[in-house]
């Protein structure tokens, strides 16, 4: 009698597909080569992992290019502050840059620029770059490119409406992004900007951990990585980042480093 003829004992048709399946024609080993799918499992743990890093790795430039500063034989730094305006911390981080001739670039969320437009409008006047962190800072990664698009125009319209023209910058909530995300920040005209370095203020227990942070991974050419202000709600204590703020300034100037806003860098890069 004819028959349909059975799927060999030895392997099985998976339901999804994966590059390794064209080592086996389509179909890889079943229960009775244990080892053999304990490795194919491994490799796809890996490739998740592999994607989760790169999501959010300030330096990775796997799904897109992003600037995060330039060759460490260069003398510049960039001080970058994200998640304001916050009063009255922004506020004494101008006093402090002021006093050192210093200008940054901040990166603030346009709910909080839309409450305390009068904040925005100090940090512009003052001389620093401004740019877009989003409306609401939601994780990029999670969000689909039309509500990227929406977050960047919501923010984009307080900006304009605060401070007038502004930078063309953007850095994404968290560092977090996608292929599509980033596509989508580049079709509403901005340049994304990451960092490679970071004084994770968030969790800091005093100004010195802060400090620290920074110059235990500083060469030159960073773009450094700091808050003036909290994602969650206007008001966060951000005393530690402007502490250690000023106690950096003197400290890199004494060693010959110059602090220069984002755009002025990228020339070099």
């Amino acid at each position: 009698m004819l028959g349909r003829s059975p799927v060999p004992a030895a392997t099985a048709r998976l339901p999804f597909s994966h590059p390794l399946l064209a080592c086996w024609g389509g179909r890889l080993p079943t229960v009775y080569n244990p080892l053999m799918l304990g490795f194919v499992a491994a490799a796809g743990l890996a490739t998740l992992a592999a994607a989760g890093y790169n999501t959010m790795a300030p330096r990775s430039q796997l799904f897109g290019r992003t600037f995060t500063g330039i060759e460490p034989e260069s003398r510049q730094l960039a001080l970058t502050f994200d998640d304001g305006p916050n009063d009255p911390w922004t506020q004494r981080l101008l006093e402090v840059l002021n006093r050192h001739q210093v200008r940054a670039t901040f990166f603030l969320i346009g709910r909080y620029v839309a409450q305390r437009p009068e904040i925005a409008q100090q940090i512009a006047a003052a001389g620093h770059v401004v740019g877009n962190h989003t409306w609401d800072h939601p994780n990029l990664i999670f969000v689909r490119p039309a509500e990227v698009e929406r977050q960047i125009q919501r923010c984009a319209q307080a900006l304009q409406q605060a401070v007038g023209p502004h930078s063309t910058l953007f850095r994404p909530p968290f560092g977090g992004r996608t292929p599509q995300a980033l596509r989508a920040v580049r079709r509403c005209g901005l340049q994304p900007v990451l960092w490679s370095i970071s004084g994770r203020d968030w969790e800091a227990k005093s100004a010195a951990y802060i400090e620290n942070k920074i110059v235990r991974g500083m060469e030159g050419g960073e773009v450094i990585l700091l808050h003036d202000g909290g994602h969650r709600s206007l008001g966060a204590d951000r005393s530690f980042t402007v502490t250690a703020v000023d106690h950096l300034i003197a400290r890199c100037h004494e060693q010959g480093f110059n602090f220069v806003t984002v755009p002025q860098m990228m020339p070099a890069a």
